[in-house]
Formats: C-alpha cells, structure tokens, sequence
C-alpha cells in the first residue's frame, strides 16, 4: 500500500475523501463490494445453460473415474439420507473426521482410523 500511498495522487485522493466523508466512504464500498458481485452474478447467469442436449453429450462422454466418483457421492449420500430417516445418531461421522479417521460400512465397526507409517529411527537411518 505504500507504494500506491507514494505514486498515486488518485489513491491519496480516494484515502483522503474516505476518511473525512462517510457518505463517499459508503459509496466507494458499494462500488468495490457490490458491482464485483453484481457483474459476476451477470456473468454466471450468462454462462450457465441448461440445455438437455449439451448435458446429454456431457454425461455421455464422461470418463470412468467421473462416472465412478458420482456412483461414489451418490452412494454416501444415500447411506447418509438413510441413516437421517432412520434417526441414527451420526455425530461420530463428525468426530471422526476431527481425528482424521474414516467411517466405514460395518454396523459392529464404525469408526476405522487411518493407518499410520510405521517406520522407526532405525529404518529412517538404512533408508538414508
């Protein structure tokens, strides 16, 4: 900011009228907040289409890894919609993404943690 502060007459003018006028600081914040919003709202608007044909070809010439991590997300959240309707408490899935453990599928064996590396000061020292 020093460098704008030292070079821009502008950028001391702008400081300037925002410090000594709450009406111009008021506007020069809706200028530098909303318009940005405004002209990027505009912008995904223009850009999104929801043309079935596009969509068609789209979810044709999808890749596998695509296809499978929809199958995937799709899968999870039924389990997960399931459990909500069936009123399982699933605040372990919450305290275990906190410990950094991974939920699995067996009902006798929720919570399953992430393997950690098992190397010791010996093996550290042969790889070296």
């Amino acid at each position: 900011m020093s460098v704008l502060w030292e070079k821009s007459e502008t950028w001391r003018w702008i400081v300037r009228k925002t410090r000594d006028s709450k009406p111009f600081f008021l506007a020069f914040a809706t200028v530098c907040g909303v318009v940005p919003g405004v002209v990027g709202y505009c912008v995904m608007q223009a850009t999104n289409s929801r043309n079935p044909q596009l969509e068609a070809e789209l979810r044709r010439t999808a890749r596998p890894d695509s296809l499978m991590m929809g199958q995937v997300n799709r899968e999870r959240l039924a389990e997960y919609l399931g459990e909500l309707q069936r009123k399982e408490d699933t605040n372990d899935r919450y305290v275990a993404a906190l410990r950094g453990e991974t939920l699995i599928r067996k009902p006798y064996e929720r919570i399953q943690p992430i393997p950690k590396e098992n190397t010791t000061v010996a093996d550290r020292t042969q790889k070296k």
